[in-house]
């Protein structure tokens, strides 16, 4: 049994929202890898949920092959490993992603937003691509681990719009990086030590679009012990401000500590060595 799904518990929700039709993000989870991935799909006629649906089931099967094979082979997957891991998953989904954008006609101009997160020896590597964020509510302290690749973001950075303007623009939605519409992936990776007592979100704009961020805070201090009403909130909220976009939430809570075993893996050793004599 993997001491990775006694350490996490993952809950994920996703819904279309108020005004859409169509639900463009894709979310997925395996705590067996530690895995949460979240996909919010644009453009083409309704090709988002392509792009977003691709990105999602690529990288998850790229990942638990590559976790496997380590494991197969007796190396340990660390912190290190798992971003390479993540980077080349997310370098297939790209291509593959990009091939269809420009071989269908009807999914010309797709992408996806993207931001994922590896749970890996009391470490969380977390990848994204596009303006889907990655929160930590540690201390009942919330704070934004990655950072939009947005225009919007851009001129907040280089002091063009204050943050206070920012909340007044019109282009919120307008992201400087996508998946699937440049022949390589550009993913920000960080690595972050992990606490026990930590919550984790994942999410796309649909909700940080619709309910700021001290309030996100306090919803999830308020539902911290249940995840599934705590995702159900988060939705809930977002549609009572109007729910413009897709909603979704991946909460991520950790119970235990995971640090990677090293007596399990000495002690494996041994018993290969000792088998072959």
């Amino acid at each position: 049994m993997n001491h990775l799904e006694h350490a996490l518990r993952i809950a994920r929700h996703t819904d279309t929202g108020q005004l859409r039709t169509r639900n463009e993000d894709a979310i997925a989870s395996d705590a067996s890898i530690g895995l949460a991935v979240l996909a919010d799909g644009m453009g083409g006629y309704n090709a988002g949920d392509v792009a977003s649906q691709m990105a999602v089931l690529t990288i998850t099967a790229e990942l638990i092959s590559g976790f496997n094979q380590a494991r197969q082979t007796g190396k340990q997957v660390d912190s290190n490993t798992a971003a390479n891991l993540m980077q080349s998953a997310v370098n297939s989904a790209n291509n593959a992603i990009y091939q269809v954008a420009n071989e269908q006609e009807q999914c010309a101009g797709m992408g996806t937003t993207l931001v994922l997160s590896l749970f890996v020896d009391n470490q969380v590597v977390i990848g994204h691509i596009g303006d889907s964020r990655a929160y930590l509510l540690r201390n009942d302290q919330l704070l934004q681990l990655t950072n939009d690749h947005s225009l919007l973001q851009e001129q907040i950075d280089s002091g063009l719009l204050t943050p206070e303007q920012a909340k007044q623009a019109t282009y919120k939605n307008f992201v400087t990086k996508a998946l699937g519409v440049d022949p390589e992936a550009d993913l920000e990776i960080n690595t972050h030590t992990v606490a026990i007592g930590d919550l984790y979100l994942l999410c796309s704009d649909g909700l940080t679009d619709m309910v700021d961020d001290y309030e996100i805070e306090t919803t999830l201090i308020e539902h911290y012990d249940d995840l599934e009403s705590l995702a159900n909130a988060l939705i809930r909220k977002a549609n009572q401000r109007g729910g413009k976009d897709n909603i979704s939430v991946i909460l991520i809570s950790v119970v235990e500590g995971f640090p990677i075993n090293r007596p399990n893996w000495l002690q494996s050793l041994v018993k290969k060595v000792m088998d072959k004599g």
